[in-house]
């Protein structure tokens, strides 16, 4: 779990010189920098899948061998992409001291949009505040952003209860337990999108590859061509069907992290060559 969530330390030297005193100097994987303009150009399925790491960072969190550890600088800029997952790179302002309090005006937190007051617990302490921040800082920075938009029509009812949840300080409670548990659901929903049966008739031509013939498509795993993701040659059709320029599509043995299949869309099939691992669909024109 460390590893998935927390940028991963190979070595580390000591450095003690006249020039440079006490200086360490780290090894770490190499991650790119969180950019949220960058990210709203992805897929919705990738930032899902960032939104998760998210997730696992909050569980972490709330349930440390340490305690409830908060991040008091949660932005993005101390996160960064490694292979598809978010992963924390700086801890400076990591803290688990929960506030003190004689009462519940003392456990009152401030935000730019929303304010919220906790209770007072009889130990003195605020009850779960270092969760609550956690929990609220990933909503307003993260989840209302990369969950929302281009999602899949048919989730976006449990993600709008996911947004609503996290956002709002009289379910915070529960929405740990939504938030925790979405992926079987998300996933499986995601993967198995039912789609309309299409009426356009499709030659199928095994074992072969369209080389050329490429247009642009947004969101496109591919920034050259049209690469999107589908659970079968169904929705491959209907997205076809969708887009007047396109005249054939390409089922390629790709997958993304969910299972979904990597299908590359042309918008002609005048050259036809030969692959093995790919399989060729061409529009039926009368």
């Amino acid at each position: 779990c460390l590893v998935v969530i927390f940028f991963q330390l190979y070595g580390y030297c000591y450095q003690d010189s006249n020039d440079i005193p006490d200086t360490l100097t780290t090894i770490t994987e190499l991650g790119s920098p969180l950019e949220m303009i960058q990210l709203l150009q992805t897929s919705w399925e990738d930032r899902f899948r960032i939104c998760l790491s998210l997730v696992r960072l909050l569980h972490y969190l709330a349930h440390s061998p340490l305690g409830s550890v908060t991040l008091l600088d949660f932005r993005p800029r101390q996160f960064v992409i490694v292979d598809g997952e978010l992963k924390v790179t700086d801890l400076d302002d990591a803290s688990i001291e929960e506030s003190s309090c004689t009462s519940n005006s003392d456990c009152f937190m401030e935000f730019p949009a929303r304010n919220f007051t906790l209770p007072c617990s009889v130990e003195g302490r605020c009850q779960n505040m270092n969760e609550k921040r956690n929990l609220y800082n990933a909503y307003r920075f993260f989840f209302t952003y990369l969950l929302p938009h281009s999602a899949p029509s048919s989730l976006r009812p449990l993600l709008d209860k996911i947004i609503n949840a996290t956002g709002n300080r009289n379910k915070h409670d529960n929405a740990k337990y939504i938030l925790f548990y979405p992926s079987p659901s998300v996933n499986s929903e995601f993967t198995q999108k039912c789609v309309k049966s299409a009426n356009t008739k499709y030659r199928r031509v095994p074992e072969a590859f369209i080389p050329d013939e490429n247009y642009r498509c947004w969101p496109s795993y591919h920034h050259k061509g049209c690469l999107l993701s589908v659970f079968d040659v169904n929705e491959a059709i209907e997205i076809c069907d969708s887009y007047s320029q396109c005249k054939a599509f390409v089922l390629t043995n790709q997958t993304t992290w969910t299972g979904r299949q990597l299908v590359f869309f042309k918008m002609a099939s005048n050259r036809i060559m030969p692959d093995p691992d790919k399989i060729t669909y061409v529009k039926v024109t009368d």
